[in-house]
Formats: C-alpha cells, sequence, structure tokens
C-alpha cells in the first residue's frame, strides 16, 4: 500500500523522548534519584547525534527546581553509574564567554557511532 507517511500518533508536535525499556527495567535506572532520572530526560532534549550535550549544574537546578548541592548530586550520580560521560570540562572567565560542561549520553548514539550503554555494565557490588 503506497500513500503518504504517517508520522506517530504521539508526535504530533515533532519532538518526543524515548527511553528503551531494557534501560527503564534495569535496576541500575530503577535505584537512580528522581533528580537523577530527571535530569536525564534533561539532558536527551538538549541531545544531537552529532555533538555532546552543554549543560551545567546551574541550567539543571534552574530547570529541577532544587538546590546546587541536588543537581550536582544527580550529574555525579550519572557519571558513577555510567548514564553519561564528561567529555569537555567547563570553563569560566569574566572576560570570555564561558561554557557548560560537555555530556555524552552512553545510552544514545555520539559522533554517529552507537550507544556504548556503559550504564549496562554497573552493578550493586559497584
Amino acid at each position: 500500500m503506497g500513500g503518504k507517511r504517517q508520522g506517530l500518533p504521539f508526535d504530533k508536535r515533532g519532538g518526543t523522548i524515548v527511553l528503551c525499556r531494557q534501560l527503564i527495567e534495569s535496576e541500575n535506572y530503577q535505584t537512580l534519584s528522581m533528580h537523577a532520572r530527571g535530569l536525564m530526560t534533561l539532558l536527551q532534549v538538549q541531545w544531537r547525534p552529532d555533538k555532546a550535550v552543554d549543560y551545567g549544574v546551574r541550567e539543571a537546578e534552574k530547570r529541577m527546581l532544587c538546590n546546587r548541592k541536588t543537581a550536582m548530586k544527580a550529574f555525579d550520580l550519572l557519571v558513577e553509574r555510567g548514564f553519561i560521560l564528561c567529555v569537555e570540562q567547563s570553563v569560566f572567565s569574566s572576560r570570555t564567554q564561558s561554557k557548560s560542561r560537555s555530556w555524552r549520553l552512553t545510552w544514545l548514539p555520539f559522533g554517529f557511532n552507537p550507544p556504548s550503554n556503559d550504564w549496562e555494565k554497573w552493578t550493586t557490588n559497584n
């Protein structure tokens, strides 16, 4: 049957965030804090397959309505559990433009390569 290709019924506004069932059902994901899970979604909104995600603690605390310490803990937990990997450190300069840290989301493709899925290596013994 030919004809016009239909988009997914829940994607009428041009964007959908999807997590694979294996990730959601994993013990690693299930034992994350709610702030860490929320941060994963915020990072994925910024994701593109050809570059790292620039996202900082200040932005996370503003978007998640939490304090700095909670936002930092969420980043640390995602790094520790293998969901994100820092690929470039932040730069702060009062004379030049500051830059947030850059992240690779390991459950998604990066640099047009398949996902590394580092989060699968985490165990409760870590």
